[in-house]
């Protein structure tokens, strides 16, 4: 069996395991992409249904009023913050869910280990969990 580096990437590239895992994968499946690829995806964790949640929670705690911003942090460093107006409750000109598909994207490309705050006006932080 030849395993190719060019296997090997595509199998990282579909399903964004690291090296190891995809030659071990192909190795098990005497090199073929598509049968490593389906090999590995029943490990991986669909986390659409877990960000709908914690959107879910966030607006309830949006729609309560006192919140400034809602941030998201990665290991302590804010990747997005986003301000709370009139327009992310309301939805002023019909653009209220853009601000949340901004916040859910966001939440699923840096995965679940992010930190989802919400700064009130008084300066105060909440993690939303």
């Amino acid at each position: 069996m030849n395993i190719t580096l060019e296997a090997i990437e595509k199998v990282m590239e579909l399903t964004g395991v690291e090296y190891k895992a995809a030659k071990e994968a192909l190795e098990q499946t005497n090199g073929d992409v598509d049968e490593a690829v389906k090999l590995i995806r029943p490990e991986t964790k669909d986390i659409g249904e877990d960000v709908k949640n914690l959107i879910d929670r966030l607006k309830k705690i949006v729609e309560e009023g006192n919140v400034d911003r809602i941030q998201i942090k990665k290991d302590e460093e804010i990747v997005l913050s986003v301000p709370v107006n009139i327009g992310i409750v309301g939805g002023i000109l019909g653009l209220a869910a853009a601000p949340w598909a901004l916040i859910a994207g966001s939440v699923a490309a840096f995965g679940l280990g992010c930190k989802l705050i919400v700064v009130k006006k008084d300066g105060s932080s909440d993690e939303v969990k």
